[in-house]
């Protein structure tokens, strides 16, 4: 039976108005040796895209402080090992491009206003990276264009791990949140591409909230909040633990029998919604400590909480 309880060090070192929130830490990026950031580096605010690209390069511990929105060129800004990139107050961030962590180990973002990168740039995207922490930001796109004019608003490939997805706002986007990027990457995905979402808030978003391929997701106490076409995707093999979610207004919310993927479902809530039949996994614990908000709690408590301007306590 999993533990649930808080065991978990606080991720310091953040400044301004983000500072750290006690209950996001939990997740899969806690583990292979944690997820510390930029803790202990030099602090630098940036204002310019060019600023922010120089700022976030580099292996040595750092904190990016972003002022302001930053209108990006619709081109990835790579960011280095051992960095936190954190948005002051909140109306900091990016629009019009996204970033990038490839090869790479040790990063957080957090308290960022994401938004409207154009195809084939994702918000953000992680690629053949460990130990991220994504945390209290806020995704934005539209259901204007066609579904193909954005990409992902956070996507994982090429053998990512270790990574926690913790309070986050995905709002107005076709395809948010792609584990795994094709079906024929089996080789270098499976054993990996372990990932946790809990306490985030999908609202108004067509599918993918997670699209799971061969990895290992942990999808507790979220709040999925009218879903127009598909929820949770676990396909090609993947192992999903979903439990204690709000499901509001969700076509499909649990798809496993499509593409071959597993589910343990438990103590989730359906509203206005029917779940399709499950293909039954064997995830039915995780190695680390957490506390699952009950269900019944989640459509009060994760608006309230969720994205940018609500990382609060230390």
């Amino acid at each position: 039976m999993f533990a649930r309880i808080f065991t978990f060090a606080i991720l310091a070192a953040l400044v301004g108005a983000a500072v750290v929130d006690k209950r996001a830490a939990p997740g899969y990026a806690t583990l292979n040796g944690g997820t510390t950031g930029g803790t202990g580096g030099p602090v630098t605010t940036v204002t310019t895209l060019a600023a922010l690209r120089t700022a976030v390069t580099g292996a040595t511990p750092k904190i990016v402080q972003i002022s302001g929105i930053i209108t990006g060129d619709g081109d990835t800004i790579d960011v280095g090992n051992h960095t936190t990139v954190v948005g002051i107050g909140s109306n900091s961030g990016v629009t019009g491009g996204g970033f990038r962590v490839k090869k790479g180990t040790n990063v957080i973002f957090r308290n960022l206003q994401l938004s409207k990168s154009p195809a084939p740039t994702d918000l953000i995207e992680l690629q053949t990276s460990t130990n991220i922490w994504v945390d209290h930001n806020t995704f934005t796109s539209d259901l204007t264009h066609d579904k193909d004019f954005y990409d992902g608003q956070l996507d994982m490939n090429h053998g990512t791990d270790f990574v926690t997805v913790s309070w986050n706002v995905f709002q107005q986007h076709w395809k948010c949140s792609l584990v795994g990027g094709s079906d024929n990457t089996g080789d270098e995905d499976s054993g990996h591409l372990r990932v946790t979402y809990h306490h985030n808030h999908f609202f108004e978003i067509n599918s993918r909230t997670p699209s799971l391929r061969f990895g290992t997701a942990h999808i507790y106490s979220n709040y999925f909040d009218n879903v127009l076409a598909s929820g949770v995707d676990s396909r090609d093999g993947a192992q999903t633990l979903i439990e204690d979610n709000q499901f509001t207004n969700v076509v499909d919310p649990i798809e496993t029998t499509l593409n071959g993927g597993f589910a343990v479902q438990r103590n989730n809530v359906f509203t206005n919604t029917t779940v399709a039949t499950i293909a039954a996994g064997t995830l039915t614990s995780v190695p680390y400590s957490y506390t699952a908000d009950a269900a019944s709690t989640i459509a009060s408590i994760v608006p309230a909480n969720a994205g940018v301007g609500k990382v609060t306590g230390l």
